[in-house]
């Protein structure tokens, strides 16, 4: 088994001055490749790693036990979940995620003032996320590679907050990244379609069809 790297939902033009084709063509076409690059290569090396999905790889590998593997497919999963947090188009969040927003937030800017917070204040690379836990929205954040994926909650919502997400756009400002993404780029439908299980199933069907 081999893994590809995915095409992108919407064309490399489609979010203007918030995201650039120049971004799109690096941090796409070359970081999220040279990760399923790498992974190719460890898999091919090791016969015990051989066949496996991406999704068993990530939990063979958590917790320090493979950590180099571990940092490529953690990354192939976040960068696919990613794209497909993002959406060029509005949308808002279906009236069930409403309704999970307001009970932990008190309303949607709230939530996103949290997750611009976390995003902000992380410390070097990583991913500011929006998860399920025990049935309860919660905002979080990710180091280098980690992944929701390897973890008990249910991931509704990722952003790279990896320099290489913003630096063609933004040089060094992560606030103003992770402000305009946040206000103008929320795929809400994505979001609301990981709250009751499609969403999840339609991104783990992206990744795997990397395989």
């Amino acid at each position: 088994m081999t893994f590809s790297l995915p095409d992108l939902p919407y064309e490399k033009d489609a979010f203007g001055d918030l995201i650039s084709a120049e971004t799109f063509d690096f941090h796409h076409g070359k970081h999220h490749q040279a990760y399923v690059n790498k992974a190719n290569e460890l898999v091919a090396a090791d016969a015990a790693l051989q066949g496996k999905s991406l999704f068993e790889l990530i939990e063979l590998s958590k917790g320090g036990a493979r950590p180099g593997l571990f940092n490529q497919v953690g990354q192939i999963w976040n960068h696919s979940f990613y794209w497909l947090s993002l959406s060029p188009n509005p949308t808002r969040p279906s009236a069930e995620l409403q309704a999970k927003i307001d009970e932990a937030f008190g309303g949607t800017d709230a939530l996103i003032d949290a997750l611009k917070a976390e995003a902000v204040g992380h410390f070097a690379s990583g991913w500011a996320a929006i998860v399920l836990r025990q049935g309860r929205l919660e905002v979080t954040s990710y180091h280098d590679a980690d992944t929701p994926a390897a973890h008990d909650v249910k991931p509704l919502f990722i952003l790279d907050v990896w320099e290489h997400a913003y630096y063609i756009d933004y040089r060094n400002a992560r606030p103003a990244y992770a402000d305009k993404l946040l206000t103008n780029a929320i795929n809400w439908d994505f979001v609301s379609q990981n709250l009751d299980g499609q969403g999840v199933t339609r991104a783990d069907q992206k990744v795997e069809e990397m395989a």
